[in-house]
């Protein structure tokens, strides 16, 4: 069985029975089946899906945000605005697919020569909690309209909303079988990955159970796309708009109650201008209404997890017992729930846990540097490269900044965030692959070389 738990109360929500394995043998044929179909079914027809997919999502959207927040702790208004992201995914992709699929034509000695991209075939995804809908349907959108079909293995503590995503795909009118939802536990992964009717694998997730992934994938040869772990800098030059990047800062910390992969976690701060910086960006997080999820007054919420929580507490002393210094928060609230205190640590250096590990909740880390030269390379010294922003009035420094810069983004004066859009990954240890715009999209294909001679 798996528990759906409300980490703002701590109280059981439901048991969802998980699937036998034969329930799983008979969703993997019927996810094969409706595939091959589906990859002969016109662009058109599987651009319809889409966005009947996304009128389902807008149709019924306080129902599944409400889902969302009760499930992981989101606040409500950020539940919403992910639903109807989902939703403008979905419509883009229905938008574009035709011209990101236009076959490309190549010269060459051959009569005609061509690049077509064709659909690989039921691709397994791994999804995590703190985006229960989007992540799954910034996937799931690309990989459809292309041809493919999915079978989605979701985390453990969100049964409920990936129960929700099944209906909503089914109330779209979505082939029997196209797109199934498994709850499994983890340890029946591995099986999932090396049976033959799984194509490829992408996952979201942490940075070791990416390389797990990778591995069991690797061994027998399926194509992956890993999203995984971040520790976004955060990078404040002394020429920088300090109201500015304060209000973005908090934003680009604490959304999602700080547990986002892209969420800002390192703030790397000019030292001529840094105690202003910390002082307005103390004031701003002093201001977030920290509560339950469901009121809409609500910034922060809770942790989606209690050991999350005490792990990111445990990430924390270990910090201050380095040296740093305790700017704002660093206690667990009294009461029930997962709640932590909005937190700024100060005078962050490396070597200490807040600037060389993850921190997956609403704790800033603050590294005072002397110069922009010693900013780039503290930002660069991190296993990780998914995002970075780069604050400065001067954009022609910006422009000879940014390719120092080790991430799969760079934000020059704004927060990072994913578009459908802009191609959206990491390097390093966040992870390979793209997924959102045309680059997304061709992932999961065949890119396949066609080659014509004379008529004979």
């Amino acid at each position: 069985m798996l528990q759906s738990v409300n980490p703002a109360t701590g109280e059981r929500i439901a048991e969802f029975r998980t699937h036998s394995p034969a329930e799983v043998d008979s969703a993997l044929d019927a996810a094969t089946a409706a595939q091959r179909n589906w990859r002969r079914t016109l662009l058109e027809t599987r651009l319809e899906l889409l966005r009947a997919i996304a009128h389902e999502l807008r149709a019924d959207a306080e129902r599944y945000a409400q889902a969302i927040t009760r499930e992981m702790g989101k606040p409500i208004i950020e539940s919403r605005a992910e639903i109807e992201k989902s939703a403008v995914t979905l419509d883009h992709y229905a938008d574009n697919a035709p011209r990101y699929l236009t076959p490309q034509i190549i010269e060459s000695n051959a009569e005609e020569s061509s690049v077509v991209f064709e659909p690989l075939g039921v691709v397994l995804a791994i999804m995590p909690w703190n985006y229960p809908f989007w992540q799954f349907f910034r996937f799931a959108a690309p990989a459809l309209a292309v041809g493919n079909g999915a079978v989605l293995k979701h985390a453990a503590n969100v049964p409920e909303c990936a129960q929700l995503i099944q209906e909503v795909i089914t109330r779209a009118g979505t082939p029997t079988g196209l797109v199934s939802t498994l709850l499994i536990p983890s340890r029946d992964v591995a099986g999932l990955i090396a049976d033959d009717r799984i194509a490829a694998v992408t996952i979201t997730g942490s940075s070791q159970v990416g390389a797990l992934v990778a591995s069991q994938a690797g061994a027998v040869l399926k194509k992956q796309v890993l999203e995984l772990g971040g520790s976004d800098p955060f990078i404040v030059l002394a020429d920088a708009d300090l109201e500015a990047a304060s209000t973005t800062a908090v934003a680009s910390r604490f959304n999602t109650s700080g547990q986002s992969c892209v969420n800002a976690k390192r703030f790397i701060v000019e030292s001529s201008v840094a105690d202003r910086f910390v002082e307005l960006f103390v004031e701003k997080t002093a201001a977030l209404a920290v509560g339950d999820p469901a009121d809409e007054s609500t910034r922060v919420g809770p942790l989606a997890r209690r050991d999350l929580r005490d792990a990111l507490h445990e990430q924390v002393q270990r910090t201050i017992a380095s040296g740093a210094t305790l700017r704002l928060g660093g206690s667990v609230p009294d009461g029930p729930g997962n709640y932590y205190e909005p937190t700024i640590l100060d005078h962050v250096t490396p070597g200490m846990a807040a600037f060389d590990e993850e921190t997956f909740g609403p704790v800033a880390a603050v590294i005072r540097v002397e110069g922009p030269d010693e900013a780039i390379d503290l930002a660069n010294r991190s296993e990780y490269g998914l995002g970075s922003a780069l604050w400065t009035s001067d954009m022609e420094r910006a422009r000879i900044l940014v390719p120092q810069i080790d991430a799969g983004a760079v934000f020059v004066n704004g927060m990072v965030a994913s578009d459908a859009r802009l191609p959206f990954g990491g390097i390093k240890h966040s992870g390979y692959g793209r997924e959102l715009s045309e680059y997304g999209l061709r992932e999961f294909t065949n890119t396949k070389t066609v080659w014509f001679g004379p008529a004979r």
